[in-house]
């Protein structure tokens, strides 16, 4: 395998981590959104889980096994309320949309454009949830990253 399909599958794998994430995340995120919020957070789940799949064959595709998911994930903050569940989901999707920036660039051609869209779609969601935008979807992560934990955090 050559670097750049080494730092490709590195993204990717990093990218079906963000995934798994969410949609543990939005498990959370399903069981205390209001009613009013339901179908959005379903849609969401329903998404992150087709890009789940995706990035399991697009790992395998490169000869790479896939990363598996978490048994948990630590919160990042409480979320007893459907307020809470609104702030988690937008963050959920500030996180994917970083992992996503990543792969942008570790990809070339249709998967860049891909990827791309797949960084559109966590940076409209976002919105959606938060009710406002950020300048640089999937960049402004970066300068807030955790630090590391033994249980990954979502």
């Amino acid at each position: 395998m050559n670097e750049a399909d080494e730092q490709r599958l590195q993204a990717l794998q990093a990218a079906l981590a963000a995934e798994h994430a969410a949609v543990y995340g939005y498990g959370v995120v399903g069981g205390r959104i209001g009613s009013t919020r339901r179908q959005d957070a379903r849609a969401a789940w329903d998404a992150h889980r087709a890009s789940r799949d995706a990035l399991t064959r697009q790992v395998r595709e490169l000869g790479g096994t896939p990363v598996a998911a978490a048994a948990g994930y630590a919160l990042p903050f409480p979320v007893p309320d459907a307020a809470a569940a609104v702030r988690f989901a937008a963050q959920l999707e500030d996180r994917v949309a970083g992992v996503y920036a990543d792969l942008v660039r570790a990809s070339s051609g249709a998967a860049r454009r891909e990827a791309a869209g797949a960084l559109r779609e966590a940076a409209v969601r976002a919105v959606r949830w938060r009710g406002e935008s950020v300048a640089f979807p999937g960049l402004a992560e970066r300068a807030d990253a955790a630090a590391p934990s033994a249980t990954p955090p979502v």
